[in-house]
């Protein structure tokens, strides 16, 4: 059986910088109707880089919705029809200050589906050279270096909450040890 919800009307309710927030109307597969409220969201990217001693570079920012610093893999927003690509490789310069001569696809998350069309691309980058950190002008963090297995390590203790940080570490491992990479 194909499960299907279609799109009876729909209602802008806030348009922001980052997100918006609609209300649609719907009709269910059984025939009723009710009602979807969706935040619509560009999307992002997050980049699990790796340094030739096997090192991954995270950054420790403070994440205001949880009134808490987080550790967490560099990342971004994407802008409006912009590449993940080229989005991963601006903002792992931007937040921690280096380039990378290989950049895999490790996947694609949909961090909250039930309710928001934020996807997040997931990259591995290797092959790192240093450049220089250039950080929005009201964006602050610091960029730590962490053995791969220590930060898996860290997400298997609940230590790192960040939902693209720990599936971007697991799949790189199970990759890893599949013999995928």
């Amino acid at each position: 059986m194909a499960h299907l919800e279609t799109t009876e009307s729909s209602e802008l309710l806030y348009e922001g910088k980052i997100l918006n927030l609609r209300r649609d109307r719907v009709r269910l597969e059984n025939g009723r109707t009710t009602t979807r409220e969706v935040v619509e969201h560009h999307g992002g990217v997050a980049i699990l880089a790796l340094d030739e001693a096997g090192q991954a570079l995270f950054v420790r920012q403070f994440r205001y919705p949880f009134r808490s610093v987080l550790l967490e893999l560099p990342a971004g927003k994407l802008e409006k029809g912009e590449d993940p690509l080229t989005c991963g490789r601006r903002e792992l310069e931007e937040e921690c200050g280096c380039v990378a001569e290989e950049f895999l696809p490790l996947g694609q998350l949909y961090p909250t589906c039930a309710y928001d069309t934020e996807v997040i691309h997931l990259f591995l980058a290797r092959h790192l050279h240093p450049t220089h950190q250039h950080l929005d002008e009201n964006e602050f963090l610091t960029v730590e270096r962490i053995p791969l297995e220590q930060a898996v390590e860290l997400v298997l203790a609940g230590e790192i909450p960040d939902a693209k940080t720990q599936l971007a570490l697991l799949k790189y491992r199970a990759l890893q040890d599949a013999g995928r990479l």
